[in-house]
C-alpha cells in the first residue's frame, strides 16, 4: 500500500447507536454472538400485527419533551446517537469549533411518517386542513435529522441528509471521509437512521410485492439466505460515528476503533427493485482498488442479503465473482438478528462487525437451517459465531432500490 498521510488517513473515533439488540456497541455486539434476535411483533395503521424491529433507547437524554413533540422520530434517534458518539469519542466538545463540524446522516426516506400521520388526524375532522400540524413542513424537509443534531448540538458547520435507498448508511461514512479530505471540516458525524417502522406504507408496499416476512415466531421471521424465506423484516435504528483525521485523533490521544480505508458507489442502471450482480460486483472491485487490497485481504464480509430470493442470490453470485474460493473470508449477516433498518442497515452492520478487529470473532448469520444452493457461498458463518484468528480488513456491503451500490472497507488501526 502506497504511504498516505496522517492528515489523510480518516479513523473512527466514537460510536453512538440504537438498534432492536441493544444501545451500546458493547451490549449490541454481545448480542450479535449470543444469537438474539429483536424482532418483535409491532402494531402498525391499517395493517394491524406485523413484525418489526423496535428499538427502546432513552429518549429524554438529550432532549426535553417540548423538542421530541416539535421532532420526528428519525430526529430523535439521530440526536441520541450523536450526542452518543461524541461522548464515547473523548472530545472535549465544549471547546470543539462547532462550525467545523459536519454532520452526514444517510436515510432511505423522510417525512413518510409524518404525512401519514397528519392526514390521520385531519381524517378525524372531516379533512378540515386548519388542525394540520404548523410543525409539518421542518419535520419533512429531507434535511431535518441531521438538522436536529445541529439545533440540538449547536453545530453550525454542515449538515445534509443523504438520501440513498438502503446504501445510505455506507453512504454517510463515505461523505464524511470525503469532506475531512477535502479540508471542509475536522469533525464528521456520519452513519444512517431510519424511522421507516412508523409509516404503514413501507409494510403494505412489501405485502403488494409478496416481499414482506411472516413467522409464527418473530424471531425467526428474518432468514437470508435460507429456503424458507419469505420476505424482509422492517427496522427502525441508528448508527453514527465521529470520523477524525488520524493526526487530528492522535493529537488529542483519541482511542481509535478502525481506518476507513476504501469505499465505492455506483448504479446499476437496469430496474427500480431489482439488484444486479454485475454492478455489485464491480462496486467491491472499486473499494478494493481504493484500499489498495486484493479480494484475499478481506477477513469479514458483511452481507446486504435482505432474505428476498432474488437479493440474496445476486450478492451471493457478486460476491462468488470477486473473492471466488477466499476460504479464510467470512461472510455474515446482521439483519437475521435485527431486520432490515433501511438508511441505518449499513452502519449498523459495519459497527457489529468492527469488534471483529479485538475479539476475532465472526458474528453469525442465523435463522439459516436450510441454504439456498444458490446462495451456497462456503464462506457464510451459519448459526453461531467463527473463532477467526487476527482479522484486518471488513468489507460491508450495502445496496438500495433504484439501483445504488455502496460498499465501505475498514481496517484493523496501525499506526
Amino acid at each position: 500500500m502506497a504511504q498516505v498521510s496522517d492528515q489523510d488517513r480518516i479513523v473512527i473515533t466514537g460510536v453512538g447507536l440504537t438498534s432492536p439488540i441493544g444501545n451500546t456497541l458493547p451490549g449490541y455486539r454481545g448480542s450479535l454472538l449470543e444469537g438474539r434476535s429483536g424482532v418483535q411483533p409491532f402494531e402498525t395503521r391499517y395493517m394491524g400485527p406485523v413484525l418489526a424491529g423496535v428499538c427502546q433507547f432513552d429518549e429524554l437524554r438529550y432532549q426535553k419533551k417540548k423538542e421530541l413533540r416539535r421532532g420526528t422520530r428519525a430526529g430523535s434517534i439521530s440526536v441520541f446517537c450523536a450526542n452518543e458518539a461524541v461522548q464515547d469519542s473523548g472530545l472535549d466538545w465544549e471547546h470543539v469549533a462547532k462550525d467545523r463540524v459536519g454532520v452526514y446522516i444517510g436515510i432511505t426516506e423522510h417525512g413518510n411518517v409524518e404525512t401519514e400521520n397528519e392526514i390521520y388526524e385531519i381524517s378525524k375532522f372531516g379533512y378540515d386542513t386548519s388542525t394540520w400540524s404548523h410543525h409539518h413542513n421542518p419535520r419533512t424537509v429531507a434535511n431535518n435529522p441531521a438538522g436536529e443534531v445541529t439545533l440540538n448540538m449547536k453545530i453550525t458547520g454542515p449538515h445534509y441528509t443523504l438520501g440513498a435507498a438502503c446504501a445510505a448508511g455506507n453512504i454517510g461514512f463515505i461523505h464524511g471521509v470525503q469532506m475531512l479530505r477535502l479540508g471542509e471540516v475536522d469533525l464528521a458525524i456520519v452513519g444512517g437512521v431510519s424511522e421507516s417502522i412508523h409509516t404503514f406504507g413501507i409494510f403494505a408496499s412489501f405485502k403488494s410485492q409478496g416481499a414482506l416476512a411472516e413467522n409464527a415466531d418473530p424471531t425467526k421471521a428474518c432468514r437470508p439466505f435460507d429456503m424458507q424465506r419469505n420476505g424482509i423484516v422492517v427496522a427502525e435504528g441508528g448508527g453514527l460515528c465521529t470520523l477524525e483525521r488520524l493526526s487530528d485523533a492522535k493529537r488529542r490521544g483519541a482511542k481509535i476503533y478502525a481506518e476507513i480505508v476504501g469505499y465505492g458507489i455506483n448504479s446499476d442502471a437496469s430496474d427500480f427493485v431489482l439488484p444486479a450482480a454485475r454492478r455489485q460486483a464491480e462496486c467491491m472491485r472499486l473499494a478494493l482498488k481504493r484500499a489498495e487490497i486484493t479480494a484475499n485481504d478481506i477477513g469479514i464480509l458483511s452481507s446486504h442479503a435482505t432474505a428476498t430470493e432474488q437479493g440474496d442470490i445476486e450478492e451471493c453470485v457478486a460476491i462468488r465473482e470477486v473473492f471466488g474460493e477466499n476460504l479464510k473470508m467470512a461472510v455474515n449477516n446482521t439483519k437475521s438478528f435485527i431486520g432490515h433498518a433501511m438508511g441505518a442497515a449499513g452502519a449498523l452492520e459495519l459497527l457489529g462487525n468492527i469488534p471483529s478487529f479485538q475479539d476475532n470473532l465472526a458474528h453469525a448469520t442465523i435463522n439459516l437451517d436450510q441454504i439456498d444452493p444458490r446462495c451456497g457461498l462456503p464462506q457464510i458463518v451459519a448459526n453461531k459465531p467463527r473463532a477467526m484468528g487476527q482479522v484486518d480488513y471488513i468489507l460491508n456491503n450495502s445496496f438500495g432500490m433504484l439501483g445504488i451500490n455502496s460498499v465501505v472497507i475498514v481496517r484493523r488501526f496501525e499506526a
